[in-house]
Parts: C-alpha cells; sequence; structure tokens
C-alpha cells in the first residue's frame, strides 16, 4: 500500500496531525513518563516515521492503533527507544567527579552506586574510572549499577566500544590507562579495559516502572539529565522511590539545569547539583511512625 502523502508538508511521506501527536505525547508519557513540549513535533515525525517504514505501514493512525491494541508485539520498546535522546560523553559535568571520588573515600565498605540513566555508557565508565583513580587500582571495592529503558544503548554500553574521538577531551593518560586501541579493522575505535567493564552491570529500567531490577543501599546515584523530561509530579515519584534507596550520607547527583528542591523535600541542597538526603525530614519521620 501507499503511504497517505502528507498535504500539509508535500516533504513528507506520512500525514502527521496534531490528533496523531497528541496521541504520541500521551502515550510516552503513560509509558515512560516522558513529557514532551510541544516543539517536539518534527522530531517526533522524523523518528517515528522510520518506525514506520520499518513496519511497512502506511500511517500514523495506523502504527499507534497497533501499538494500543497490542498488535504491535516488541514495537512498544522500539517506539520508546525511537522517543528517548541519548546525549553524553565521558566526564560531562565533570565538576561531579571530585566530590564522588571525596565522598567514596569516606564510606564504609563494601560500596555501590546507581547510574540511573546510562545511556550509552560514557557516564557509569566516567564514575568507574574516577573510583580506580581514587582508590588507585583497577579493582576499588565498589558495584556500579547502571540502568536505562532504551535497550538499544545499553547494548552499546556493554560492548564498550567507541570512536577514537569520544576521548578527544581526555586526558592521553587516562586514556591509555583505561582504554585498548583498536588495530587493523579495528582502527579508529577504542575498547574500555575488561577492568573497568567488570566494575559495571547494565541492566533495563524503566523509572516508572513498578519493579526496578535493583537493591540498595547506594553511596551515591547518579540522577542526570533525565529528570528534564518529567513533569513535577513525576519527578516526585520517582525521588521518593531514590530515598530509601540510599545509605544516610548518600549523595544524589543531578543534571546541570535540573532542580529537585521543588520536587521533592526528602533531599537538600548540598553543592552545585549535588543533594543529600535531608536528616531532619528522615528523623521526623521516624518519630511520626512510632
Amino acid at each position: 500500500m501507499k503511504a497517505a502523502q502528507n498535504k500539509s508538508d508535500p516533504d513528507k511521506v506520512f500525514e502527521f496531525t496534531p490528533r496523531d501527536f497528541a496521541r504520541v505525547r500521551a502515550m510516552i508519557y503513560r509509558q515512560a513518563g516522558i513529557s514532551l513540549g510541544e516543539s517536539k513535533q518534527e522530531m517526533v515525525y522524523s523518528r517515528l516515521a522510520r518506525r514506520l517504514r520499518a513496519k511497512g505501514m502506511t500511517s500514523f493512525t495506523e502504527y499507534l492503533d497497533a501499538l494500543e491494541s497490542g498488535r504491535g508485539g516488541d514495537e512498544w520498546e522500539a517506539f520508546t527507544n525511537a522517543l528517548t535522546t541519548n546525549l553524553t560523553s565521558f566526564f560531562r559535568e565533570a565538576h561531579h567527579f571530585p566530590i564522588l571520588a571525596e565522598h567514596m573515600r569516606k564510606m564504609k565498605e563494601p560500596l555501590a552506586v546507581w547510574c540511573s540513566a546510562s545511556s550509552t555508557g560514557e557516564e557509569p565508565y566516567s564514575i568507574a574510572m574516577t573510583l580506580c583513580e581514587a582508590f588507585d587500582t583497577l579493582t576499588p571495592p565498589v558495584t556500579i549499577v547502571a540502568t536505562d529503558i532504551d535497550t538499544n544503548v545499553l547494548e552499546t554500553a556493554a560492548n564498550g566500544v567507541y570512536a577514537i574521538d569520544r576521548l578527544d577531551k581526555m586526558p592521553k593518560d587516562r586514556a591509555k590507562r583505561f582504554f585498548l586501541k583498536g588495530k587493523g579493522e579495528r582502527a579508529g575505535l577504542v575498547r574500555v579495559r575488561p577492568e573497568l567493564r567488570q566494575l559495571v552491570s547494565f541492566k533495563q529500567l524503566n523509572l516508572l516502572g513498578n519493579d526496578w531490577p535493583i537493591a540498595g543501599p547506594f553511596d551515591a546515584i547518579f540522577c542526570r539529565n533525565v529528570m528534564i523530561y518529567f513533569d513535577k509530579p513525576t519527578q516526585g515519584k520517582i525521588l521518593s522511590r531514590f530515598a530509601p534507596l540510599m545509605k544516610p550520607q548518600g549523595l544524589l547527583f543531578a543534571g546541570h539545569s535540573e532542580n529537585f528542591l521543588y520536587a521533592s523535600d526528602a533531599f537538600r541542597l548540598r553543592g552545585k547539583t549535588v543533594y543529600e538526603l535531608d536528616q531532619r525530614r528522615s528523623a521526623a519521620g521516624m518519630r511520626s511512625d512510632t
């Protein structure tokens, strides 16, 4: 069958109406808690049009109807992956990592960190490198759990293979210590050293899901540049689930454009985009329960 031409924009293969966009926004909010703004219409069309082509469908109505009726099979996963933005880099928001190193050296072993939006792996591997340097060993006393809703990026992360230019801003001695250069057909690529990969376990996790396949307590949780996709009630719900998974002195690291104080009273600001549990609130909660 021939795809329905977009009459309002002849350059687009598929018609994409305001009603289609509204349906997509409602569906991704229910599925993953992502709140898409009005300005995301072009992005949504571009990414989901690929899914229509892959499925051999002729209209957004057909595609969305199939998803909602349960006829999409594994397509819900592909739908969610398509609408998830994965912008990341090694040691992004670099001021967090010295704070993490100092904090972890003070904490009682065994140590644990959760990276809750790991994307293609640069963030959890940056955490691992930081802790190797902090303890001056490739086998520091720490476990790192890295999760993401997008199964495609998790596969990339677990492989730990990157284009060599991803290390351009990294000091050469650090790159040499933690990465192996590809040769021959692998020239132009680097791979995270096996000792580093063994420190990190990757798991699929939907922050809006009922069951999280992880267990604390964690010395630190990284939740950076993901809350911006959620509305305040959703942020509050997630933060309320973080608190019981943290050690009393644990730290929560947020993204540079995120402010958790207006979403939850479980945390207080310790420094630039770094939060700690509000012990006064915790103590009051304990007294009220007894």
